[in-house]
């Protein structure tokens, strides 16, 4: 009878363990795609100002061109 008893408490224990790391990998699954998230929006970012420091730089050599040639 004990054994049972045991048996059943092991049980238990291990099926409330189990839960417990599905959440823990479930947790750990959210949290993994929002830093996906998070850096493909960084990246997204990253990329417009870029576009925005080139745009700024052309328009920057335009004007210096267009001076230089209004100089001379």
């Amino acid at each position: 009878m004990h054994r049972i008893i045991a048996l059943l408490g092991a049980t238990a224990l291990l099926t409330l363990t189990g839960c417990g790391l599905a959440e823990t990998g479930a947790v750990g699954a959210a949290g993994a795609a929002s830093q996906v998230q998070q850096a493909s929006q960084a990246k997204a970012t990253e990329d417009r100002v870029r576009q925005q420091l080139d745009a700024a730089a052309q328009q920057a050599a335009e004007q210096r061109k267009t001076a230089e040639s209004e100089s001379q």
